[in-house]
């Protein structure tokens, strides 16, 4: 849908390794490349979910986002903000992920303040650090995605995306319920008007 909008937008999808990745719902993940493929990077997004654990102790992976941490935005959507945590490029910083979990599991974000002090866990929909934001848990990471879409291409690019993907309402109600937090300062960006939801 973003695409229909903004055509420059393009993707790939890296991984270490050439081969098919299992996700947890069984299917199959082809990558287009494998990390050491990669020349260049814009935004680097890093997903979360069951797999994040693994993840968080690939050396090859850690490895892949500090080369890039320095020049390449970094995006981590849910769980991924705790393999940028063990990369240590959110040291110092603000962060979010995921927080609402099934009992007895263990909040995410609890675990980022228990297992990384120098960072910051802070409950948001994201928090944005300039070149490093952090997404809130699964739905929100779609609200993550239209953040970056608006502060890249506009608020407007934004907002027809979500209309066109039927979730503006949903989009507009995150924003209300969650704050979103300028991670330097860890203030609330009240005020975040939007005038066409």
């Amino acid at each position: 849908m973003g695409r229909r909008i903004v055509p420059e937008l393009s993707y790939r999808t890296v991984a270490v390794g050439n081969n098919a990745i299992k996700l947890s719902n069984g299917l199959n993940l082809l990558p287009d490349m494998a990390l050491e493929e990669v020349d260049t990077v814009d935004v680097l997004m890093v997903p979360g979910g069951p797999g994040w654990k693994d993840a968080a102790q690939d050396a090859d992976l850690i490895a892949f986002i500090r080369k890039w941490a320095p020049s390449a935005t970094l995006c981590s959507l849910c769980t991924g903000s705790m393999i940028l945590a063990a990369a240590g490029v959110l040291d110092g910083l603000a962060a979010t992920t995921k927080c609402v979990v099934v009992p007895p599991e263990e909040s995410p974000l609890e675990e980022l303040g228990r297992e990384y002090p120098d960072v910051r866990s802070t409950h948001a929909l994201l928090v944005d650090n300039g070149s490093i934001i952090t997404g809130g848990g699964v739905s929100l990471c779609i609200d993550t995605t239209f953040y970056l879409i608006a502060k890249r291409y506009g608020e407007a690019a934004a907002q027809e995306i979500a209309r066109i993907m039927e979730y503006k309402a949903a989009y507009a109600a995150n924003v209300a319920r969650l704050p979103i937090v300028a991670g330097d300062t860890l203030s609330e960006l009240k005020g975040r008007k939007r005038q066409d939801r």
